[in-house]
C-alpha cells in the first residue's frame, strides 16, 4: 500500500477532485492537491527497518467557506486510520480568490506492506 492510494481511495467519495503535486488544466471552484512530504524507515534496536512511515500535504483550494470541507475531509481521514499531524489556514489568495487550507497526515506501514 502506499500514502496516495489510500488518501485517493478515501477521499474519492466526497467528490472533489484531487491531483498530486500541482492541479493542472482549468481549476474547478473547489479542488484538492496533494503534496507527497517524506518516506522515512523506522528503525528498532536491531538495526533493521520494520516500518515505513509516509507524509503528504492536502491542500484545500475552494473559493467558498472551507469549514464543511475541513470537517467532511478530517472525518473521512481519521475513518481512514490517517494520522492528522497539522491542520492550518494558510490564506486567502487575492489573485485566484481561493481559501486555502492545509492538512497534514502521515499513515505508517509495515515493512511487508511496502
Amino acid at each position: 500500500m502506499s500514502l496516495l492510494k489510500d488518501l485517493m481511495d478515501l477521499l474519492g467519495p466526497i467528490d472533489i477532485p484531487i491531483e498530486t503535486g500541482v492541479f493542472s488544466g482549468k481549476a474547478p471552484d473547489e479542488y484538492i492537491v496533494i503534496t507527497p512530504m517524506s518516506d522515512r524507515l523506522d528503525f528498532y534496536a536491531d538495526n533493521q527497518a520494520h516500518n515505513v512511515i509516509e507524509e503528504a500535504r492536502l491542500s484545500l483550494f475552494t473559493k467558498r467557506n472551507y469549514q464543511a470541507l475541513k470537517k467532511q475531509l478530517t472525518k473521512a481521514l481519521l475513518a481512514g486510520d490517517m494520522t492528522i499531524t497539522d491542520r492550518q489556514y494558510i490564506g486567502f489568495e487575492n489573485d485566484t480568490k481561493y481559501h486555502h487550507y492545509a492538512i497534514d497526515v502521515l499513515k505508517e506501514y509495515e515493512m511487508e506492506d511496502v
